[in-house]
């Protein structure tokens, strides 16, 4: 028999209704993609997402009353491993910034291909952080402003370095034990050594420190 397609379950908070059954059809006409939420606010998102159980969220910035960063940091304390992806007209550096610092997973612009989002999807999924290298740019001009993170970057051991810039590829620990011929413990050693001296908490904020290299 063959092996059973995962289906990855996609919930969209998004307050325009074009836009999100925009997104409902480009999705579902695609196989191995549902989606299993349409939630037009925060508040009711925060409600009903963990019962719906999706595998991915495409959330929009500017939705009524809470906004999309406000309901990012709400929902990564019910579910912190529930990949979010930021799906906004918004490129300023702020904004990219304070949905990162929220726990967002990857900033995609509402005028991004379907192929695009698709793939973007999967590399959250995958464990990467989806920005264009325009966006890095502006993340890591807004960080400039706040101050530079080279000081701290340069704290780190080589293979500390190493294993943050797999990070930054999407690699997962065991990818990166392999390709660094070392073990899986030790990867996750030199991963809380990276966080600690970054002052972070999570791989999306490493990575975006890693970004202004």
């Amino acid at each position: 028999m063959p092996a059973t397609v995962k289906v990855i379950r996609v919930a969209i908070v998004e307050d325009q209704p074009r836009v999100s059954e925009s997104l409902r059809m480009l999705l579902t006409s695609i196989p191995g993609f549902e989606v299993v939420g349409i939630h037009s606010d925060g508040e009711t998102a925060l409600q009903k997402l963990p019962a719906q159980s999706p595998d991915v969220v495409l959330m929009d910035i500017g939705l009524p009353g809470m906004s999309g960063i406000d309901c990012v940091r709400n929902l990564k304390e019910l579910l912190p491993a529930l990949p979010v992806l930021m799906l906004t007209v918004y490129d300023e550096g702020e904004f990219l910034f304070n949905s990162l610092k929220a726990g967002a997973n990857g900033y995609i612009l509402k005028r991004t291909t379907g192929d695009k989002l698709v793939e973007s999807i999967h590399e959250a999924l995958l464990g990467g952080v989806p920005l264009t290298r325009q966006m890095a740019g502006k993340v890591a001009g807004y960080f400039q402003k706040m101050g530079s993170a080279n000081s701290e970057l340069a704290g780190l051991s080589k293979r500390e370095r190493e294993t943050l810039a797999l990070l930054a590829e999407g690699c997962r620990y065991k990818e990166i034990a392999d390709r660094l011929g070392i073990a899986i413990e030790t990867v996750r050693e030199y991963v809380r050594n990276t966080y600690r001296k970054l002052h972070v908490t999570s791989r999306t904020e490493a990575v975006v420190k890693y970004l202004n290299k």
